[in-house]
């Protein structure tokens, strides 16, 4: 017998919950395709797990991260947390460190009826290195990559490795190599960070000269924000550094339609977590009103990441048409519907498509 695909799932902060719950219900829609059975098991982050063990991340949640197939990680309000010596970690960061994760795939597309700041239609995708650069929660072993010699002093360390530059640029290759466009751009600013921006473009050229059938390019990053405003369509895929990635992956999105309507994936060598591009949203929580689309798009990724392609395949393509049109929207995409019913419509959409 086939074993079930077991999934963590910790709803975390605000909206969290809600999208969460959505986001199970639209999975359970698509058992019919699912090559196995999904079980699940929810755990506490966030301020709740604060309240309850002292700790927004616990250490056993980070253990059940480990031991399952994939998790899906609800929003959480990382920035009102106390701070770290009184518990309040962001799971997000602890759990790309703790698993591995050093890719987060974030793509960007318009759909079909919405209304898209880019008066154009595109789809592409970023490819954000995610353990090290200037994030100083992640690119020490132990301590801080930041720090004050004195009060009027603060410094923080750059960290850019060979093997994580290779490991996503090896990561984008493969995926542009899946696409019909076949084309990377490296975006970096070698011409002012000589030696780590020099080192992760050493790296993306050695692992271009293995995929001869891909287009490359590369460009400064100041240069591909003002190409994407200007035509996001001339772009496939992007590879890119941690906080350049952050920042170009939002406004990809953002020129697509929003966050709201963008998946994420974290991925590593043995470890998948699907994340919301969104916030936890603590005004609208409770209200009914959230859009969980982000966070179902993100599962949809981990679903394909794990070899569940049909489900996948059917929980986008109901995406789309449950985005077409505005009986079937949530209000803030100037529909008519909340999370409760939104859920319901992308649920019967599934249901039907597994028939």
């Amino acid at each position: 017998m086939t074993e079930p695909l077991r999934l963590l799932c910790l709803e975390g902060d605000g909206i969290g919950p809600e999208i969460v719950n959505a986001t199970l219900a639209v999975v359970q829609a698509a058992g019919r395709v699912l090559n196995r059975k999904i079980q699940t098991e929810k755990m506490d982050i966030g301020f709740a797990a604060l309240k309850a063990k002292g700790s927004t991340i616990p250490q056993s949640v980070i253990e059940a991260a480990e031991s399952v197939d994939g998790v899906i990680l609800g929003p959480v309000s990382h920035n009102e947390y106390p701070p770290v010596e009184q518990g309040g970690r962001n799971p997000s960061g602890v759990l790309r460190k703790e698993l591995e994760l050093f890719a987060n795939h974030r793509p960007a597309k318009t759909w079909v009826g919405l209304d898209a700041p880019s008066r154009k239609s595109f789809d592409l995708i970023v490819m954000r290195e995610n353990l090290e650069g200037f994030y100083a929660d992640r690119n020490m072993f132990a301590g801080c990559g930041e720090f004050m010699p004195e009060p009027d002093v603060a410094l923080a360390v750059r960290k850019v490795t060979r093997k994580a530059s290779l490991d996503i640029a090896r990561a984008g290759f493969e995926l542009a190599a899946s696409r019909p466009a076949k084309h990377v751009t490296v975006v970096h600013k070698a011409n002012v960070m000589r030696m780590t921006d020099g080192l992760f473009l050493e790296c993306t050229r050695s692992v271009a000269k293995e995929f001869p059938s891909v287009a490359y390019k590369e460009m400064l990053v100041d240069a591909a924000a003002a190409h994407l405003v200007r035509d996001p369509t001339r772009f496939d895929v992007l590879i890119t550094t941690n906080m350049f990635g952050d920042i170009l992956s939002d406004l990809a999105s953002e020129l697509a339609g929003g966050l709201g309507l963008a998946g994420s994936l974290n991925f590593g060598a043995r470890h998948a977590v699907a994340q919301a591009q969104h916030g936890s949203a603590p005004d609208i929580a409770g209200r009914d009103v959230a859009n969980p689309v982000s966070l179902v798009l993100s599962v949809e990724m981990l679903l394909r990441h794990l070899g569940e392609t049909n489900a996948a395949d059917l929980i986008r393509a109901s995406v789309g048409v449950a985005l077409e049109s505005p009986e079937t929207r949530t209000r803030d995409l100037q529909g008519t519907l909340g999370t409760s019913a939104f859920t319901e419509v992308l649920c019967k959409l599934v249901e039907e498509g597994a028939r």
